[in-house]
């Protein structure tokens, strides 16, 4: 199976969620920022990178873990894997899309922003850092979700 989370640049939340869902990050407390700031590909995606799955690596059942940004439109996103599932004859239950995008928080929002599309990258990052710190427990049960559903 692959698990593929997905928010709105890819560089955020969903490489958050991928990344504790492989173990990347602790799983019993908030990520200190330079945990954060020492994932692969943390703040790091551009505009051009939009659309683009990442492969994070494989979990402990072998599910390929990835991540996507969207641009705001999860349901374009789902609609096409879905299509483009039907059309090329691939079992729905051989992927699964994770919408993370309604974990980001306002500071979240803003950091990233600052960072990714305005590259005010000294200002931005520490901005987005904190806010992630500040979703991890909601992110973090997402993936506790996800997880729990796939050992089914």
């Amino acid at each position: 199976m692959k698990i593929i989370y997905h928010c709105f640049g890819g560089t955020h939340s969903s490489v958050t969620a991928a990344a504790a869902h492989l173990g990347l990050l602790p799983d019993n407390r908030p990520p200190r920022a330079e945990e954060l700031l020492n994932l692969p590909y943390f703040d790091t995606k551009e505009n051009n990178d939009h659309g683009d799955i990442t492969i994070m690596g494989m979990d402990e059942c072998g599910n390929e873990i990835c991540f996507v940004g969207q641009r705001g439109k999860p349901k374009i996103l789902e609609n096409l894997a879905d299509s483009l599932a039907d059309h090329f004859e691939i079992p729905k239950n051989q992927f699964k899309l994770v919408n993370v995008m309604y974990k980001v928080n306002l500071s979240m929002k803003v950091g990233g922003t600052f960072s990714r599309r305005f590259k005010w990258i000294k200002s931005g990052r520490p901005i987005v850092t904190w806010g992630t710190a500040r979703a991890y427990d909601q992110i973090l049960r997402l993936v506790h979700f996800v997880k729990a559903r796939e050992l089914r």
